[in-house]
């Protein structure tokens, strides 16, 4: 992970663009990158939408971009934080509960 966020932070800074990435812009540009990760798949099968492999991996690195900079930015260690939001869900989904179902936590 910090090799990525070193990557990151040299182009940032060799662009001086810090100054433009506060957290709730960078927000809502990890939005936007989802929502054009949405587009690629919209009104297809998802067998159609994965005949463009290649952009929808641009986007997934676009989406990474603004995660690792947005969690760096915040001081936020982003593999504590999804072992902690794993252990959140082993208890809203147990296994004997969700297993095979779709349904949210709240109706099971």
């Amino acid at each position: 992970m910090n090799e990525l966020i070193n990557l990151i932070e040299n182009f940032r800074n060799a662009r001086d663009w810090k100054k433009f990435h506060n957290p709730k812009d960078l927000a809502i540009s990890l939005s936007l990158e989802a929502s054009e990760l949405l587009e690629l798949f919209q009104w297809k099968s998802s067998e159609e939408a994965l005949e463009d492999i290649e952009r929808i991996k641009e986007e997934l690195a676009d989406i990474f971009y603004y995660t690792l900079l947005l969690s760096h930015d915040l001081n936020i260690d982003l593999k504590e934080a999804l072992i902690q939001k794993m252990e959140k869900n082993e208890k809203k989904y147990p296994v004997d509960k969700a297993y095979g179902s779709k349904k949210k936590y709240t109706e099971l």
